[in-house]
This record gives structure tokens, sequence and C-alpha cells, in this order.
């Protein structure tokens, strides 16, 4: 594969391709030409001493539509290790245009590099090789960012490079040119395909397999695929985390029940992870239910778990050892909600004040003061609602600080339903114990006059 420099490379080997094909057309293309690789519009059009040129301008580049999905994924999807440098494989769009004075000479140049380009249609590598280290010459004597161009790595890629006319219709052409902001001058668009580019970072690669399921010590043969007369899936899998009383999240000192199959085994440890947790937090479940598709297990509500934990979306999995086997095995993963609880009337426990609410300021506003179970993060985003209005908590240095949120001052006094919400995640303000849902009267606040 090459490394990023074979986006200068390819052009570096096309413009050597045409300059030593108007070396040896000599007399035919009336001379000297120069042969450049820049952008149209640094070249001068008004001077008049100016050689007949070719330029090549690289004005595009695209996926390359059968390569750009090899070797992908590329990371881990549950701890985001890289598994493999999957290539950047991509399409380079060229636009060749000749430059001149004389009559006839930009057709006669445009001409001589169409059937240059049409007697390459392939880069072979030793082609490459020649124009990127051209030898005997030192490459030391050459321009920097050619000197540069010689550890690309673009004779080595696994793919050769082609070169093919590209159709651009007078629309196309048009809103290229007035793109460049430059007049128009006889063009021909090329396609090269494909580069390559690879990074160089180590990834995982999963060793051979060597048996299928367990190894029997007499016979030395493997268990063999295991088969179940039932549509499940054949793994210990979770399908749902659900907080009590299907609320839309679980608060700490909760319990959540656990939905999967075959989950029957010993040793079981919920995980729990979050994207500003660095460690995960792990709590031991209950045994499941005899068919193995149930358990429980509680959040805790200390005083440590107002600090470990996060409010927000978890990711909850559990590591166990199924029935039967000797390894221990991790489950997918399933989302699980953790509302933000708002602490309203004090608690002594967490030593936490309860909320305070007073007018301020010219002009006038309604400043609420609370703290959370368990703490927002000052990454997070806190938004709190008195009835249908809603304020951003201004930002805080630490966790540990109160969320303070400003309210215009027309918020009218009297009694209010306070809610918090933190990355999406509200607090649960609805009470479903009962036939039907209510609103829970702790959930409240008072505005003062």
């Amino acid at each position: 594969m090459s490394s990023p420099l074979a986006i200068g490379a390819v052009s570096a080997v096309l413009r050597n391709l045409l300059d030593n094909g108007m070396v040896e057309a000599g007399p035919a293309v009336g001379g000297t030409v120069n042969v450049s690789a820049v952008a149209p519009d640094t070249i001068d059009l008004d001077n008049a001493e100016e050689a007949p040129r070719l330029n090549i301008f690289l004005h595009q580049l695209t996926p390359n539509s059968g390569w750009r999905n090899v070797g992908l994924p590329s990371r881990s999807g549950s701890s985001g290790e890289r598994l493999t440098n999957a290539p950047l494989a991509l399409d380079l769009h060229y636009l060749v245009t000749a430059y001149a004075r004389a009559d006839f000479q930009a057709e006669i140049l445009l001409g001589y590099a169409m059937h240059l380009l049409h007697e390459r249609p392939v880069l072979d590598r030793a082609a490459i090789r020649r124009a990127l280290n051209p030898s005997p010459l030192d490459i030391a004597m050459l321009p920097t960012a050619f000197q540069v161009l010689a550890a690309s790595d673009l004779a080595d890629q696994v793919e050769l490079l082609k070169i093919t006319p590209a159709a651009m219709t007078s629309d196309e052409m048009s809103k290229l040119w007035s793109a460049i902001q430059t007049h128009y001058r006889p063009s021909a668009a090329y396609v090269v395909s494909v580069v390559l580019i690879e990074g160089r970072r180590p990834g995982v690669t999963a060793l051979p397999v060597l048996s299928r399921g367990a190894v029997d010590p007499l016979s030395q043969r493997d268990r063999g695929v295991v088969v179940n007369a039932d549509m499940l899936p054949p793994l210990p899998t979770l399908l749902a985390a659900w907080p009590q009383h299907s609320q839309s999240g679980a608060r700490l000192g909760e319990p959540v029940t656990l939905e999967g199959v075959r989950l029957s085994g010993s040793g079981h440890r919920v995980r729990l992870t979050h994207r500003l947790v660095a460690t995960p937090v792990e709590i031991v479940p209950s045994s499941p239910d005899a068919t193995g598709t149930r358990m429980s297990f509680t959040l805790p509500a200390d005083a440590a778990a107002q600090t470990t934990f996060a409010p927000g979306q978890w990711s909850l999995t559990v590591r166990f050892t199924p029935a039967g086997e000797a390894a221990e095995r991790e489950t997918n993963a399933v989302p699980l909600v953790l509302a933000p609880s708002p602490v309203i009337a004090a608690d002594a426990g967490l030593g936490l004040p309860g909320v305070e609410i007073v007018r301020t300021g010219m002009p006038q506003r309604v400043q609420v003061t609370l703290h959370a179970r368990p703490q927002v993060r000052p990454e997070q985003r806190a938004t709190l609602m008195l009835g249908a209005l809603e304020a951003v908590a201004r930002p805080r240095a630490n966790a540990g600080q109160p969320l303070v949120c400003d309210f215009p001052g027309s918020v009218p006094p009297g009694t209010h339903w306070l809610r918090l919400r933190v990355d999406g995640a509200d607090s649960i303000l609805l009470d479903r114990t009962g036939p039907a849902p209510v609103f829970d009267g702790t959930q409240q606040v008072t505005v003062p006059a």
C-alpha cells in the first residue's frame, strides 16, 4: 500500500511522462515545452515570452467504489481498538490543458499529450520508480517536494495505476473553469485509478481456530458445532434492560430487570460503561431464573454512587461462566438510561441542600440552584424545565458544584413541575405505580413572588 504522499507522487509521475514525451517529440511540438502540475489560475497568461506549456491539474478526488469497503470495520465496536488498517482508496481526476500563443500549437500539444496517455494506459512499477528516483541523477539535486515523494511507496501498492479518459460535458467543463476563475484553454479530462493509502499502525489479528468447542481429553476430538433446537441466539444474549414500572429510565437505588437468553451459569457480574467514566462499574446481580432468561440487580444509592455514576445513557453487559463451560463469556451490550434526580428536598444522607429559587437581578430573573443524583459532569449538557419553560445550566468547573439556571422574570409565582434533562435523559416526572400514570407530587417547586 502507498503512503499519503501517493497523491502527489501520481502527479509527479504524470508530469514526468508528459515531459519525456515532449522532449522526444522535439520539433514537432515547436521546440521547448514546459510541463507543470499547478493550478490553472496561477499560470501567467499575459506574459508574451512564456514558452508553450502543458499543465496537469488535479481537480477532484473520489472514493473508489471497488475498494472503499475493504478492511472494514477497521475498529472494534466495543472498545474502539484498531483491528485493521483499512486502505483509503481514491480515484484521481485530472485536467490536461495546453497553453500556446501560436496558431494550432495548443492543439498540437494537446494531441501529443493525449496520444502519450493513450499509449500508456497503465503506469507500471518500473516507470513509477524511474520517475520518482531518476537515477543516475542525485535526488538531492531535485526540489525538496520531489525528494519527499520518493518515499511514497506508490510503485509497491498492490493495484496498478490505470489512466482512463473521462467524458465531461460542456456544462461540467464550464462549471469547472468558472470555479477556477481563469480563461478556458483546450483541455482533456482523465481519471487515474486506484491510489491505495494505508496506515502503518499496529492492529489486532485473531489466531487461527484450533478446535470447534471443547476438546475431549480421551479422543482429542473437538466438540464440533452446537445445534440448538430453536431460533434463539446460540450464545448468551441480552435482549433488554427494564427499569422498574416501565419508566423511561432507572434511578439510583432502584432495581433493573434484565431479559435475555442462555443466561444460566455462575459468577454473574453486570458491567456498566459510560463515555465519561473511565472504569466500568461492576454490580453483582441476582441469580438468573430457571429458564436462564431473566435476572435483576439494584443500582447503588450511597455516597460513592453519587460520584461514580453519571446521568445519561450507559452500555450494559453481563460477564459470567455459562453452564457446562469452563471459560467466561460476555454478552452483547444493551442500553440503560440512568435518569437524573433533582434534589428538591434536602438530602441529609448525602449532605445535599434542597433546591433554592430566588428572584434577582435587573432586569429581573428567576434563578434556580439545585444538585442532582448522581452528579452531573461538567462535560454534560444540562437543562432545567419549570412547567413549559426551559433554561440551560451555567458552565461549571467541577461536578460537585450545583446546577444554576436562569429563567425570565416573567415566570409566575406559585407551584411548578420541575424536570431535569441531562444529555437527553429526563428526570422521572410520572408515577406509574397505579393503574394510570400521574404526575409525581414530589417533583414540584414553589417560585416566590
